[in-house]
């Protein structure tokens, strides 16, 4: 049989159908455009290695001349921000704890004194180290900042170094002293690996009974929508359990990752972070038609959720738009309650916020997807 020869009136009717099919493809079309947009704005706006403005509290008995210019400089230097002033150093250590700051800076009560009597003036500062990158940089400019403050205070010159104002600065890295990444990077990867499987593993749910055809034979069971809907992702929730234990039994013997927390909590949380991503998934599949759809639909999600989460850069280093956009992953409060047990210690008031937020996000994806597949049966 001899071959045709090329005939631009069949390639371009070839390609004409092509391009009416991608524009058809609503959500083939909204990834190839979305994606690219996303990751410029992410990466270009909300990505910072170097995070500044920093929350921090400050422990002082007395507003000295001194302290204040100490606190100043460092408000200055655009890492710190003193948002918490108290005269306990319990509340503070209760809001280093809580995640509420990075930094406590403690003004001991006789610092005025030995400053002008040349005693050598102490400053401690405690550092949330669970993220390394979030304070290394702060801590690094720290002495001869404050030094330079302390100089201009007493009017010596900074370079001087004799009494009086010689400046003693104490840094106490708290949760992670050594500044181990795999302490921070662990825990957190444990929720990506949840969010990847469990998510995508419900989003096929739906899809795959319509691609197969025995979505007819589903819908004649003699069971609700409620019924049929659990029946799937009960599943998900062994898968999940096993992943639990596969990656903390890892972190623990492979990565010496420390574990100060309960277990009991650690593992509620857990659940109900999985219970929100299976609901989650299930609702993707009663938007999407095919499993590729479901794919791509779930892409959406992955992409922000990594970045702005707190698992691949450092959370504060964000502005506070990207910030605020973050809260509405389930996996930026799983990271804050996993690294608060774990390397904390935290108890069940210390993560009350991010229990509670996991707990409403299973819920709300829960409802979505039961009226979601209520409409799909319909």
């Amino acid at each position: 049989m001899r071959r045709a020869r090329f005939s631009p009136r069949r390639f371009a009717a070839v390609l004409v159908k092509e391009v009416l099919q991608m524009l058809r493809d609503r959500i083939t079309f909204a990834m190839m455009i979305g994606v690219p947009i996303m990751q410029l704005v992410l990466f270009g706006y909300a990505i910072n290695n170097d995070p500044k403005h920093l929350s921090a509290a400050l422990v002082a008995a007395s507003q000295d001349r001194f302290t204040r210019a100490i606190v100043t400089t460092l408000e200055n230097t655009g890492y710190y921000r003193f948002e918490h002033v108290t005269n306990s150093a319990k509340d503070a250590d209760r809001l280093l704890a809580r995640g509420a700051v990075s930094f406590v800076v403690i003004v001991p009560s006789d610092f005025s004194r030995r400053v002008v009597s040349g005693n050598r003036p102490q400053i401690l500062i405690e550092a949330d180290a669970t993220d390394p990158a979030v304070s290394s940089d702060a801590i690094s400019t720290l002495g001869t900042v404050a030094q330079t403050a302390l100089s201009r205070a007493l009017g010596t010159d900074a370079l001087d170094t004799g009494p009086p104002g010689q400046l003693d600065i104490v840094v106490q890295k708290r949760y992670n002293p050594e500044g181990i990444t795999q302490f921070n990077i662990v825990p957190g990867l444990l929720g990506v690996i949840l969010q990847m499987t469990t998510v995508m593993l419900t989003a096929f749910a739906v899809t795959r009974e319509t691609e197969r055809g025995t979505m007819e034979n589903l819908l004649a069971l003699p069971a609700s929508p409620l019924e049929i809907m659990l029946g799937k992702v009960v599943p998900a929730l062994g898968i999940g359990a096993v992943q639990v234990f596969i990656v903390l039994t890892s972190a623990k013997l492979l990565f010496n990752v420390p574990f100060v927390g309960s277990l009991g909590l650690l593992l509620f949380g857990v659940f109900l972070f999985v219970l929100a991503l299976i609901f989650l998934g299930y609702t993707i599949s009663t938007f999407a038609r095919t499993q590729m759809q479901a794919m791509q639909l779930t892409f959406f999600f992955f992409l922000p959720s990594l970045l702005l989460s707190g698992f691949m850069f450092p959370y504060r280093g964000m502005p506070l738009w990207a910030q605020w956009l973050g809260e509405i992953f389930p996996l930026t409060h799983f990271n804050r309650m996993i690294r608060s047990v774990m390397l904390k210690g935290a108890d069940a008031q210390g993560v009350s916020g991010p229990l509670w937020a996991l707990g409403a996000f299973a819920l709300i994806f829960a409802l979505a997807a039961l009226l979601r597949f209520r409409r799909t049966l319909d």
